[in-house]
């Protein structure tokens, strides 16, 4: 039992690290060292509340939790021997590993995208993904703010992973650093692609901060991950998100007192 501990101990501090590392980075950069400069470009121009960064990283912290507790109990010995899990890169070459990333980008985009409509029916939604959207206007640190209920659907998809394809755990690593990153983006409530992008030919289908904050701010419509190819396919995206990502990638004046400083 002290050996399970252990290693939940050092798979959450793995997890912990980088997504610390990350938010904080986005955090220091856009709502303290240059909140007054970058404040006009914010996504909603006023600024999160301290209690709602607190609560975004409380239930992160529990979140992270639950996610090494599964990542742990799946490579535990008498479970990952029934796992697709395989041990050695070599065993079925570069070319396989490689061409597993793209695979697992559209499994979990769109076991995110299913998974998030059902949580958005209204018989579950206040058990499951309320405490995610009390962040109705984002920081970095909500990337991770779930419910743990919703934490452990979210971590289904290493479940997923794990008994349907065959996946080297470095897989996980690196799929999962990229997973944070781009999350936290999604909640950075700054837009950091180029105005014009999300009408470009690849832009279109690619999921973006602003597309993301009008999911938080409405509660309806742009429920994808890192695309949008599924709320195109279902009709699922805002009518307006392409006038909000011009607003938000073409303003050139400060607003004035339109982020008050915390």
């Amino acid at each position: 039992m002290n050996q399970l501990w252990q290693k939940i101990f050092f798979a959450y501090r793995n997890i912990g690290s980088r997504y610390f590392l990350i938010a904080l980075a986005a955090f220091l950069i856009f709502y303290v060292l240059f909140r007054k400069q970058l404040a006009y470009k914010k996504i909603q121009h006023k600024f999160p509340k301290n209690n709602d960064y607190l609560r975004e990283i409380g239930y992160s912290v529990i979140t992270m939790f639950i996610f090494s507790a599964v990542i742990v109990l799946l490579n535990w010995p008498g479970i990952y021997e029934h796992t697709t899990r395989y041990e050695h890169i070599s065993d079925r070459g570069w070319v396989y590993y490689f061409a597993l990333f793209p695979v697992m980008f559209i499994m979990h985009d769109l076991y995110f995208y299913v998974s998030h409509r059902i949580m958005h029916n209204k018989r579950i939604f206040k058990y499951v993904h309320l405490v995610h959207h009390h962040s109705t206007n984002p920081s970095p640190w909500a990337a991770y703010a779930f419910h743990p209920l919703e934490a452990v659907v979210e971590v289904g998809i290493t479940v997923i992973f794990y008994f349907t394809i065959p996946i080297h755990i470095s897989h996980l690593l690196i799929f999962f650093l990229f997973s944070i990153i781009y999350n936290i983006y999604g909640h950075l409530g700054y837009e950091l692609y180029p105005n014009g992008f999300n009408k470009t030919w690849i832009g279109k289908y690619v999921n973006t901060s602003t597309n993301h904050n009008q999911h938080h701010q409405y509660f309806k419509g742009n429920y994808g991950l890192y695309t949008l190819i599924w709320d195109r396919v279902f009709g699922t995206i805002r009518s307006d998100y392409d006038a909000r990502f011009e607003d938000a990638t073409t303003r050139t004046q400060h607003l004035p007192q339109e982020a008050p400083v915390i």
